[in-house]
């Protein structure tokens, strides 16, 4: 079969265009690249990494005459990109097929303004982490593009070694409206001094398992592309989330660009490695007090992981469970675990010994009263919470931390359980806790610097990264995940794409461990709506409201993983 396109044009050697020449490369292509002028020809040259043969490089448009597809990676105003197209219609054959790569403009309006409205196409790439050869590409067509075309372009996708995703020209699409959404979110948070750069980026690195930190990330994307994107995608929608973070046009204005111009929230040497950092954590030395013995309450999944994370790492541990019955299983499902860790090399034998030497478990709360820090791990219902802590309150040493790892509950609720409320903070780990390395330490606004110091401490002797945030519903990572998550149930909700598409874009486009509809699988959905529900009542933001299918799916029963079917279907 001869091969689809094998002269291909590309206008604008930016970050997406530099990815589209080196792929097609990579595929065999003969590649025609092409900029505005020769000081921007000579900066994207010298960012492509490709054979000097198999690419031309040049400054005459009227060069994409020789190409058998013309695909446009020029900044995100539209009128600049129809009016590209316009001449490059000028110029080519009637048969040459154009590719636009937008992320938040109309394909279907700049198909019109190229003059092809059948044979014009959207191209949305993922150019940025890893390099993988299983990437998704997402294929738009427009309601007048050729079915010849799509598939045209669909096999030219695989022939690159990636996955061709075929959508709709909706407003950015799967992974621009769902990406851009969630950047300008924590834009704003970082602008509203929640949390620091370092803080933001460091929780959904480590607590999501994401390629890069948001922060990062705008400034591998370049940050005047993504307040170009975010304005293209606002003025479709009126979606507020959309509307760009005022700091971003602040250093948009100051030059302050990313990783293109050494400077943008991280500073970045020569050769594009950021430089320097923000504390994670507090920024200055903050006392700790002394911690010797650690209480875990609960006898659940995070409970019996925090107890074995403290166990393993030295601390003498005492767990309480609502019966004798629970301590003894959440005694042996510690124990499996370490018995796992041995199996598979990961943990000396030795230590499964000294672990379980170390940890205690019973019934009664009087057992905490020798601990320095208490972690209460029970069900997520802050009755219970402060039931929990109010005990705690009686039976704890003066000085002792109280601790909660709630994921969305308010912290104060829980100290305004104690008659020392300057003790309570947030501890919120991850699961699988032995091996998650984020705690997001959650401190009140009446919560002592010693306590605040002594749960770094203790997450640091526990060999986890702390980040630290006040006590707002969601704290970091899912005050920033779950209405990206939403976005995508509603998604499937409108009928824009299959879970199993949107999932894709979103795993083999951005490279994030996982799809959204699977990780909302993975929860629960009952967890995650009750955690949306939670942000939602917080903050009074329309875009927040639970998505009405992610409501529906949890009166039917259908939780997800757990219980065989959610957003996906799952064996049992």
């Amino acid at each position: 079969m001869a091969q689809r396109f094998p002269t291909v044009a590309v206008f604008g050697l930016g970050t997406t265009g530099r990815h589209l020449v080196e792929a097609l490369v990579r595929g065999g292509r003969r590649v025609i690249a092409v900029e505005r002028d020769e000081a921007a020809l000579r900066r994207g040259r010298g960012r492509v990494d490709a054979a000097e043969s198999a690419v031309e490089f040049t400054t005459d448009p009227a060069a994409a005459a020789r190409a058998d597809l013309v695909i446009e990676a020029v900044p995100e105003r539209l009128e600049a990109k129809r009016r590209l197209l316009a001449r490059a219609h000028a110029d080519c054959p009637p048969e040459t097929v154009f590719a636009t790569t937008t992320t938040g403009l109309p394909v279907t309006e700049i198909a019109f303004g190229s003059g092809r409205t059948d044979r014009t196409v959207g191209l949305h790439l993922f150019p940025l982490g890893p390099d993988r050869e299983d990437r998704a590409v997402e294929v738009v067509g427009t309601p007048l593009t050729g079915a010849a075309v799509l598939a045209d372009v669909r096999e030219l996708v695989r022939d690159l070694g990636r996955i061709p995703v075929p959508v709709a020209d909706r407003p950015g699409f799967i992974g621009g409206a769902l990406t851009m959404a969630y950047l300008n979110n924590a834009v704003a948070m970082y602008e509203r001094r929640y949390a620091s750069r370092d803080s933001i980026d460091t929780a959904m690195t480590l607590g999501c398992g994401l390629p890069m930190g948001p922060l990062a990330q705008l400034d591998a994307m370049g940050l005047d592309t993504a307040r170009d994107s975010l304005e293209a995608l606002y003025e479709r929608t009126g979606d507020p989330r959309y509307a760009p973070a005022p700091t971003l046009a602040h250093m948009v204005t100051a030059g302050l660009l990313g990783v293109k111009a050494g400077r943008g929230f991280y500073e970045y040497a020569a050769g594009g490695a950021a430089r320097g950092g923000e504390a994670d954590g507090l920024g200055e030395p903050v006392p700790a007090r002394a911690v010797r013995r650690i209480g875990v309450v609960g006898s659940g999944t995070m409970a019996v992981g925090i107890a074995e994370v403290c166990a393993r790492s030295g601390y003498p541990t005492v767990l309480v469970a609502r019966s004798e019955v629970r301590a003894k299983e959440a005694t042996a499902a510690v124990e499996r675990s370490l018995e796992r860790g041995v199996r598979r090399g990961k943990l000396a034998p030795e230590l499964l010994t000294e672990s379980m030497d170390r940890l205690t478990a019973g019934r009664e709360l009087q057992a905490l009263g020798t601990c320095d820090l208490v972690i209460e791990a029970v069900a997520e219902d802050i009755d219970v919470k402060r039931a929990v802590f109010a005990g705690l309150d009686r039976v704890c040493a003066p000085g002792a931390v109280l601790a909660t790892s709630t994921s969305s509950l308010p912290v104060i609720e829980c100290a305004m359980a104690t008659r020392r409320p300057e003790d309570v903070i947030g501890m919120h780990f991850f699961n699988p806790a032995p091996v998650m390395r984020l705690v997001e330490v959650v401190h009140t606004v009446l919560t002592a610097k010693e306590a605040l110091g002594t749960a770094h401490a203790v997450a640091a002797a526990l060999g986890k990264r702390a980040v630290d945030c006040p006590d707002r519903a969601g704290f970091i990572v899912n005050a920033l995940l779950f209405p990206y998550l939403n976005s995508a149930v509603a998604m499937v909700q409108e009928g824009w794409a299959t879970a199993a598409d949107i999932d894709t874009v979103m795993a083999a486009g951005q490279g994030y461990p996982m799809g959204p509809l699977r990780l909302l699988d993975v929860i629960g959905l009952d967890v995650s709506l009750a955690i949306q529900r939670t942000l939602h009542g917080t903050f009074r933001d329309p875009a927040l409201v639970p998505a009405r299918h992610l409501e529906r799916l949890v009166e039917a029963g259908h939780l997800g993983r757990k219980g065989g079917r959610g957003l996906h279907l799952h064996e049992r």
